[in-house]
């Protein structure tokens, strides 16, 4: 079930309209669901999760290389399923030598043919090893994937939370612009010192500053996301989404039963089973293969033709082999730990990101319901004190910089919460709220989360921000 903190309201605000959307990440089923607030009327070009990812997935080169890559191996796959070719052979005797044998009267021309008989189940052995190797690159491609879409949302959380704080630098220098006008009336009736003036436009400067920094850094997350589908421009101006809205994690246990399922160890699963078709087929190497020709001969001394026959097989070939069966079986056995090594290191980080997703969800909640409209509520007391006399500049100043602070707090809160709601997703290959399909309950369940949001008051406010 959704949780909806508490958006911070920012001063002047005015009211906006915005319907609920649900964002799908991926057409394998896998990755981020965020309960996204789109704002009817902009006019600006805007992109949602969805978007971004689907832009992703059709265009990003990382994706595009499997195709090719898959190409290769199925190339490699039919040629595994070939049998041993034929041979055609030429051979002359007792030509141009010495004696009796100097001309061609004596000579002796075979035709063959010839080719190997496989003993050992070998082109059944390939032909598994090939669609084996076939397999894991698509299950790698699948990882890949997962992975790609995963620092997809990650860099649009990132973008989100700039936009967030850049609605946070703009109501920082606008609270700076009025603090210097307050503190001018009062250097003007004699009530303060002209340096109070001097430090107000100096804050004010400052603010200015950042803000610029925060566009800034802000082009260059737009940058950094729109590379990852292959563009060289950010061709958008602004993301669509809700920062405060998060998803209910499950108990640890459940999730981690998930990841047995994810492509990240399912790589090693179908590694394991590639270390084991080639397993067998070294051990079928074991097995002499029989060659054999038949060909055809001429006699020119007499004037005769004759039949010819032959079969050779290799001696010890068991023998020989050994080396590379046990090489394959050490190969098996190294798989193996490695799926576990990488079990336990998934067990891990999903841990890691299961309880920072539980506490940043925490710390959003209690800084937008308690810790902001204190601190609020204490600028509005702080200020009218100021303009009375009774406080001093710098009682003024900080009450400015701890509601500031602590709105950033919340939006760097809110941006970790989804940043490991994302990374818990991306490990166990599901998402929080649940699988959508197209089926009926799919539906239903798709249309549910969207009646819940449209009807939830506290969704209120996208992050709408240009340079």
């Amino acid at each position: 079930m959704g949780r909806q903190a508490k958006r911070p309201t920012m001063i002047g605000e005015g009211p906006k309209k915005y319907v609920a959307t649900k964002a799908r990440l991926g057409p394998w089923g896998l990755g981020v669901w965020l309960l996204l607030a789109v704002q009817t009327t902009s006019a600006q070009e805007s992109l949602t999760l969805q978007e971004v990812s689907l832009r992703t997935i059709q265009n990003s080169p990382e994706l595009q290389t499997f195709q090719w890559r898959l190409h290769a191996v199925d190339g490699l796959r039919q040629t595994a399923d070939l049998s041993p070719g034929f041979e055609l052979g030429m051979e002359a005797e007792n030509v141009f030598g010495s004696g009796e044998f100097s001309g061609t009267d004596r000579a002796e021309y075979t035709l063959s043919l010839s080719s190997i008989i496989e003993l050992g189940g070998k082109r059944h052995s390939r032909v598994t090893v090939a669609n084996s190797r076939y397999a894991l690159v698509e299950i790698e491609r699948e990882a890949r994937a997962l992975d790609l879409l995963g620092r997809v949302t990650q860099r649009f959380i990132a973008v989100l939370a700039l936009q967030e704080k850049l609605q946070v630098s703009e109501e920082a220098t606008r609270l700076a612009e009025v603090s210097l006008q307050a503190v001018k009336h009062r250097v003007e009736r004699g009530a303060a010192p002209d340096a109070e003036r001097l430090r107000a436009e100096a804050m004010l400067t400052q603010a200015r500053l950042a803000r610029s920094a925060i566009k800034a850094e802000l082009a260059s997350q737009r940058m950094a996301l729109a590379t990852l589908w292959g563009s060289q421009t950010a061709d958008f101006d602004i993301l669509e989404g809700d920062l405060y809205a998060f998803e209910s994690a499950e108990a640890f246990e459940v999730l981690y039963q998930r990841v047995a399922d994810s492509p990240t160890l399912q790589i090693f699963a179908t590694e394991e089973r590639l270390r084991d078709a080639e397993l067998e087929l070294a051990r079928s190497q074991s097995s002499s293969n029989v060659q054999w020709s038949l060909g055809i001969r001429r006699l020119e001394q007499f004037s005769d033709t004759a039949l010819t026959a032959g079969v050779s097989i290799p001696l010890f070939a068991a023998k020989r082999n050994r080396g590379e069966v046990m090489a394959a079986m050490a190969e098996r056995e190294s798989a193996g730990y490695r799926k576990q090594i990488s079990s336990l290191a998934l067990r891990a980080r999903l841990f890691e990101a299961w309880q920072t997703h539980q506490q940043a969800v925490t710390a959003t909640e209690q800084m937008g319901e308690k810790v902001l409209p204190a601190l609020e509520e204490a600028l509005v007391q702080t200020r009218e004190a100021y303009e009375r006399g009774s406080y001093r500049y710098i009682d003024l100043v900080s009450a400015q910089r701890e509601l500031l602070d602590a709105r950033r707090a919340m939006i760097d809160a809110a941006s970790t919460a989804l940043s490991n709601q994302a990374l818990i997703e991306q490990l166990t290959a599901e998402p929080l709220a649940g699988r959508i399909t197209d089926s009926p309950g799919g539906a239903e369940n798709e249309s549910a989360i969207s009646k819940r949001g449209e009807s939830n008051p506290s969704n209120q406010g996208t992050s709408h921000v240009s340079n």
